[in-house]
């Protein structure tokens, strides 16, 4: 008697469903690649198309050959040394940025700043460099943009300030925009009384009043002073050196169209700044004695239960800074020209 071979296991039927599996895989993969094709003609397009039209509005859009990536994972177009100029207003370029759509996020175009950057804003110019800055616009309406960046260097490679971390929100539009980030792992380029390294720093700012049409910078700074525009800091901090210090602030421009405003310093763990101002020699031995006998008077109570806080009043006007009344000195002029 001859044995019967189990069902679904005739040898016969194996390469053809290999043969099978390879040609729904090999239509699978071209339908992929044809998808991704179109995509990014499609980003291209569109972003030459976006270029062409901010240029008839006078703006400056310059970059080196578009080139097309990412493939299979993602759709990218990559602008090699590109340039962005706002008319009469801040120019940001570098030496990569790149556009990318990944699946499960197409209604998200994520803007990755890549190697050597530059920031001019007037006269001023900030050098920075990030392995990674990324920004997530939104595609179908408006929304928040969510913020990230890594391995970040602020300023001349001989002076940078290096960020470990950087996370974010950029929200609102049109008359009220705030910015919240967070930082980690800053590491300054020279010592201080404090140590070298910020462990962390978060900002919650919020840029109130109309945006100005274009005009010189000088003329558009004014217009939105007069139309009471104000910069409100509703949360600076640094955790530096066993002390936390947070300041609520809120900044206009003067008459000369320099900041002026005034606001709330708070520090916890005001002892650990006072002893590192005496091992520095900022501070003499017979203040820092007084400064000790003051601080229990000056101070209050946590509410939530961690070391007590100074908190003292911060003014800045006619260029002059000062902290309890007690003038720290002179910042630089912001030139507008």
């Amino acid at each position: 008697m001859t044995a019967k071979t189990p069902k679904g296991a005739s040898p016969r039927r194996l390469p053809r469903l290999l043969r099978g599996a390879a040609l729904l895989l090999g239509l699978l993969a071209a339908g992929h690649a044809l998808a991704w094709t179109l995509i990014t003609r499609k980003m291209e397009a569109r972003f030459l198309g976006w270029a062409e039209a901010r240029r008839a509005q006078g703006w400056e859009v310059a970059h080196g050959p578009p080139r097309r990536g990412g493939w299979p994972f993602a759709a990218t177009l990559e602008l090699p040394g590109w340039r962005l100029a706002l008319p009469q207003g801040p120019v940001l370029q570098g030496e990569a940025l790149r556009l990318s759509l990944s699946p499960g996020h197409w209604d998200r175009l994520l803007l990755c700043l890549e190697g050597a950057q530059n920031l001019r804003i007037g006269t001023a110019e900030l050098p920075f460099r990030a392995h990674a800055l990324v920004a997530s616009l939104p595609l179908l309406g408006q929304g928040d943009v969510p913020l990230r960046g890594e391995a970040l260097q602020l300023g001349p490679p001989s002076g940078a300030v290096s960020i470990a971390r950087l996370e974010g929100t950029l929200e609102g539009v049109e008359a009220a925009r705030r910015l919240r980030l967070a930082l980690r792992g800053i590491a300054l380029p020279v010592a201080t009384p404090m140590g070298p390294e910020i462990a962390a720093a978060t900002l919650d700012a919020a840029l109130n009043g109309p945006v100005p049409p274009p005009a010189p910078l000088a003329q558009r700074a004014a217009a939105w002073r007069d139309a009471g525009g104000a910069l409100e800091l509703r949360g600076l901090t640094l955790q530096w050196g066993g002390a936390t210090a947070s300041l609520a602030a809120t900044l206009g421009l003067d008459a000369a169209l320099q900041p002026a405003g005034s606001g709330t310093l708070r520090l916890a763990g005001a002892e650990h700044v006072l002893d590192a101002l005496v091992q520095a020699g900022v501070v003499p031995q017979r203040n820092a004695a007084l400064a000790r006998g003051l601080l229990p008077l000056m101070q209050r109570p946590d509410p939530a239960g961690g070391p007590p806080v100074l908190e003292v009043p911060v003014a800045l006007e006619n260029r002059g800074l000062s902290v309890a009344r007690l003038n720290l000195g002179r910042v630089p002029a912001v030139e507008w020209e």
